[in-house]
C-alpha cells in the first residue's frame, strides 16, 4: 500500500486529491493549517485519513514522513493578487515552505515528490498553446515567480538527493469546493447585485479553465517514477484544450445562475486591459505531454465554469 502525504490537503484541489487517493487504496496523511482550506472539504474521507493541523513554516514534521512513499506538496497561498500587496508573505508561504518540505524529505530519505505549480511561470509566452519546453521562463507576477523559485529548489533537490519529482503546471482550475478565482468572485458579486457585474480589465483576457475532476485525473495519470524513471525533475502542463475570454466566463456564470440582462461594467484595467498588475492577458497550455500518459480532459473551459457556478449556487 502506498503511503501518501498531502500538504494543503484540506484545500480546494488538495481535498479532491485526498478523496481520490483514498479511493484508490492509498494510506493518506494530510497536513494543513486550515488558513484557506476546510475540514468540511474532507468530510467524505475524514475517517480514512490521518489529519494534522500544522503550518509548515512554524513546525517540524520529520516524524510525519516516517514510512511515506510520496509527498504531494499542494500547500501554498493561492491568491495571485496578494503578491502585489504582500509579496513577502507570498514568498514565505510558497518558497520557504517548499524549502522546508524538501529539506525534511532529504533528512528522512523520501525520494518522490509531486508539486503543484502554475501556468504563470511562463509569463507572457510568445508561443500559445505553451509547451513545457518553452523558454525563457519569465513570470510577471510575484505568484508566478514564487512558484518558479519553488520549482528550482525541487529540481536541485532531485539532482542532489536522487529525487524524482513532477511539477504540474496548472491553468485555472475550477469546480466544486472552489473558493477563489474569477468564477467565485463573479458569483459573489452577482449574489450582491444580480443586475450588474463589475469585470476587472477590459474583458478580453483569454485563458484556459479546467475542471478539478480533470485536474485530479491528470495528477494520477503519471507518477514520479514513470515521469522520471532515472530520477530527476519533470514539468507537466495540465489544463483544458481551449480557452475563453472573461466576458464568456461572465456569460457562463450568469447562464448557470439563470440571470439575464446583467449589465457588465469594465474597470478598463491597466497596461493593455489587464485585471491587475501581473495579470497574464493570454494563456493556453499545450497538454500533449500529459495526454501521452493516457489522460484526456472531459470538460472544456465554458463547461467547467458552468459546473462551478452551479455548485456555488447550490452550496452558498
Amino acid at each position: 500500500m502506498t503511503h501518501s502525504l498531502v500538504t494543503g490537503g484540506a484545500g480546494f484541489i488538495g481535498s479532491h486529491l485526498v478523496d481520490a487517493l483514498v479511493a484508490r487504496g492509498d494510506r493518506v496523511s494530510v497536513l494543513d493549517n486550515l488558513s484557506s482550506g476546510s475540514l468540511d472539504f474532507l468530510a467524505g474521507s475524514r475517517d480514512a485519513i490521518e489529519f494534522h493541523r500544522l503550518d509548515l513554516l512554524d513546525n517540524g514534521f520529520d516524524a510525519m514522513l516516517d514510512g511515506i512513499d510520496v509527498v504531494w506538496h499542494l500547500s501554498a497561498n493561492p491568491e495571485v493578487r496578494i503578491g502585489i500587496t504582500e509579496p513577502e508573505k507570498m514568498f514565505r508561504q510558497n518558497v520557504d515552505a517548499t524549502r522546508r518540505v524538501i529539506e525534511a524529505m532529504a533528512r528522512c530519505g523520501v525520494r518522490d515528490l509531486v508539486f503543484t505549480s502554475t501556468s504563470t511561470v511562463y509569463g507572457e509566452a510568445s508561443v500559445v498553446p505553451t509547451p513545457e519546453e518553452y523558454k525563457p521562463l519569465a513570470p510577471i507576477s510575484a505568484y508566478g515567480q514564487s512558484k518558479l523559485e519553488a520549482e528550482q529548489l525541487i529540481e536541485r533537490f532531485c539532482a542532489m538527493e536522487s529525487g524524482r519529482s513532477i511539477s504540474f503546471r496548472f491553468a485555472n482550475c475550477v469546480g466544486p469546493r472552489s473558493n477563489h478565482g474569477v468564477t467565485f468572485d463573479f458569483f459573489h458579486k452577482l449574489r450582491a447585485d444580480s443586475g450588474a457585474l463589475e469585470i476587472l480589465g477590459d474583458g478580453k483576457q483569454f485563458k484556459s479553465y479546467f475542471h478539478v475532476a480533470d485536474c485530479i485525473a491528470g495528477m494520477l495519470a503519471v507518477s514520479p517514477a514513470e515521469a522520471c524513471p532515472n530520477g530527476g525533475f519533470a514539468a507537466i502542463n495540465v489544463g483544458s484544450e481551449d480557452g475563453i475570454d472573461v466576458v464568456t466566463v461572465a456569460d457562463a456564470v450568469c447562464e448557470a445562475l439563470g440571470l439575464a440582462d446583467v449589465e457588465y461594467n469594465f474597470t478598463g484595467g491597466i497596461d493593455g486591459g489587464r485585471g491587475w498588475k501581473g495579470d497574464v492577458k493570454r494563456m493556453l497550455l499545450a497538454v500533449e505531454k500529459l495526454k501521452g500518459f493516457g489522460w484526456t480532459p472531459e470538460f472544456g473551459s465554458r463547461a467547467a465554469i458552468c459546473d462551478t457556478a452551479q455548485w456555488l449556487d447550490e452550496n452558498y
